[in-house]
């Protein structure tokens, strides 16, 4: 394996990894309409049970969301399609952080 080879998957990881994050994020505790209608039918299907956790805990979810996102990137020998939608999710990610800590304390809400 070249210098290269390590660098570009080191690449893939991170960038992933961020991808990942933000689908978490997305999922556990983001006020989107969609997301929020399914948090609410899957309280309403799992009631007080332990499988309630999984949407509600970001350690539990991000296992499951990065098993496909890890294989979609190991089937596909990383696709550029892999790489766009992860690029992508990566980049919002970063944005929202930054963003969020660019706003002086004594202006957030």
């Amino acid at each position: 394996m070249t210098v290269g080879d390590m660098l570009y998957y080191t690449a893939a990881f991170l960038v992933g990894v961020l991808a990942v994050g933000r689908l978490t994020r997305l999922v556990v505790d983001d006020t989107w309409p969609p997301v929020t209608w399914l948090r609410a039918k899957w309280d309403s299907w799992t009631n007080d049970s332990l499988w309630n956790d999984l949407l509600h805990c970001p350690f539990c979810i991000s296992t499951w969301i990065a098993l496909p996102w890890t294989a979609w990137g190991w089937f596909s020998d990383l696709h550029w399609s892999y790489w766009i939608v992860s690029l992508w999710l990566a980049g919002m990610y970063l944005a929202g952080m930054v963003n969020v800590r660019d706003i002086p304390p004594d202006q957030r809400a």
